[in-house]
Parts: C-alpha cells; sequence; structure tokens
C-alpha cells in the first residue's frame, strides 16, 4: 500500500525532472503546457501531486521526453490503486470510451458515488483495512470521476434500482449527500440517470451489475460483476443479447424527471 501511494509522488517527481533536464537548457511550465494542449496550473497540479491525470496526458508525456513508456506506465499503476485485479481492464476500456451503459442492483455506481459513500462502502468490504488503507482506495475510485468533466467525456447512461437509494450507505449526513450528488448528475448533459422501480417485476440483468462500453475503435464490450468476481465479455452474441437486456431496463426505467422526483422524495428522510 505505500508503494501504491508513492506513486502519484513518483510521477509528479519524474515530470519535474524530465522538463527541468530537457535538451536545450529546460522547458517551462508554460512551454510544456503547449506541448500538451493545456494550461500551465495543470502542469503545476501534475508536478505537485494533485488533480487528476487525463488519460491521454502520460503518452504525450513519453512522446515529448522520449521516455519510451515511463510515464504511462506509472499512470496505469496509479490507476489500479485500489482495484481488483478482475477491474483493471475494465478499467482501461473506460478511459477512452465514447459510451458507457451502467446498471446496478444494489449500490450507486462507483462514476456517480461521492467520498463519504465510497469510504462507507469499502469500510463494510474491507473490515481489516486500516483507515489510511480505505482512503486510499475511496479516492482511487472518486479519481476515476474525472473522465467525465472534459470535452471529451464519454455519453453516460446510468439505470439503477430503486433499492439502491432507498439502502442507507454510512450515515444519514452521507446518505443525504450521495443523493444530492445523484440530483445533480440528473441535470448534467452528458448523463442520463434512470431508477428502476422495485415493482417493476423481473428481468434479464436480476443476478449482478452490468456495464457496456463503446470504445473509440468502435467494439462494444461488456462487464459484469458479482460479488467477489468479473469478467468482461467481447463475444459480439452475448454482447448483443446483454445490450437487448439494457435496453429493456431503460425502456422499463422511470425517465429522468420522473427518476429525480423519487431521489428528491427519498431525501426527505434525511432532513438537514
Amino acid at each position: 500500500m505505500k508503494e501504491e501511494q508513492n506513486l502519484r509522488a513518483v510521477f509528479a517527481s519524474e515530470l519535474k525532472s524530465a522538463r527541468e533536464l530537457y535538451p536545450g537548457g529546460g522547458m517551462t511550465q508554460a512551454e510544456l503546457a503547449a506541448e500538451l494542449k493545456t494550461s500551465r496550473s495543470t502542469v503545476s497540479r501534475l508536478e505537485s501531486s494533485s488533480g487528476f491525470i487525463q488519460p491521454e496526458i502520460p503518452a504525450l508525456l513519453d512522446r515529448i521526453f522520449g521516455t519510451d513508456g515511463r510515464f504511462q506506465g506509472l499512470y496505469e499503476k496509479i490507476e489500479s490503486r485500489g482495484f481488483t485485479a478482475y477491474s483493471l481492464e475494465r478499467l482501461k476500456l473506460e478511459r477512452t470510451a465514447t459510451a458507457i451503459l451502467e446498471w446496478s442492483p444494489t449500490v450507486v455506481p462507483g462514476l456517480l458515488q461521492t467520498m463519504d459513500y465510497a469510504r462507507a462502502l469499502l469500510r463494510q468490504g474491507f473490515p481489516r483495512a486500516t483507515e489510511t488503507e480505505v482512503r486510499a482506495r475511496a479516492t482511487a475510485r472518486i479519481d476515476r470521476q474525472g473522465l467525465l468533466g472534459g470535452v471529451t467525456s464519454p455519453d453516460l447512461s446510468v439505470v439503477i434500482c430503486e433499492s439502491v437509494i432507498r439502502r442507507r450507505v454510512g450515515t444519514p449526513e452521507t446518505m443525504r449527500g450521495q443523493l444530492e450528488a445523484l440530483l445533480a448528475f440528473t441535470t448534467t448533459p452528458t448523463v442520463l440517470l434512470q431508477v428502476l422501480p422495485l415493482d417493476s417485476g423481473a428481468h434479464g440483468l436480476m443476478d449482478g451489475s452490468l456495464s457496456i462500453l463503446t470504445a473509440s475503435d468502435r467494439r462494444v464490450i461488456a462487464y459484469t460483476e458479482g460479488i467477489q468476481s468479473g469478467a468482461i465479455i467481447e463475444e459480439p452474441g452475448a454482447v448483443g443479447t446483454l445490450s437487448r437486456f439494457y435496453d429493456v431496463l431503460s425502456a422499463t426505467a422511470l425517465g429522468q424527471a420522473a427518476s429525480a422526483r423519487v431521489i428528491e422524495k427519498q431525501l426527505e428522510a434525511y432532513p438537514r
């Protein structure tokens, strides 16, 4: 865990060194920002181990400094912090996906979780973990949300079971904050959030959560996850069947406005 926590500091240190030792007397943060087509403040944050590392930046750094995949390798290790081995391939796909469909029958999907909600879940899932380890895992999960804020952010469609918003996770304050965050997502242009009513009946995705990702090369990949296992599914027929199941769920679920009203109603259980 200590090595994992130091990876971001190593990334920052190597970036600063590569910039200052660049042939010809070094490179300023502003000059590097121009090469990356980003802002100087972004470079400053990268060198101070703060802020989200945009997925395209490590490969650009390797090209600029001729570091043969060093920054990309560090980035992939940073991104894998706190995730099980079977989740890592999904994370790689997620970083460059153009569209993501999510179904969750039990908890708020990671891309929509608040920090407090994530920490409360992880405390239950890893009862022997220290508070530092729980915090590191939660931070890694929340860092994924950085991919939603850029100009290349994927279109995200999420269907959650009504039980997700009714099940209290953590303190009342934690649950209120999470419900408020979900409400905010219902007004985000690139996010479609729907609630599937408890009385909607049986369906084809009752066994676990599902993600369907459209890659930049137009491949469509499905990811299913149970309690202690997960699988990447690429076979077109199987992906097509799961996509159909998702379409049925989305058609059965409440629309976004009605879903927002259900969330608002549940918020009344957690007054300030």
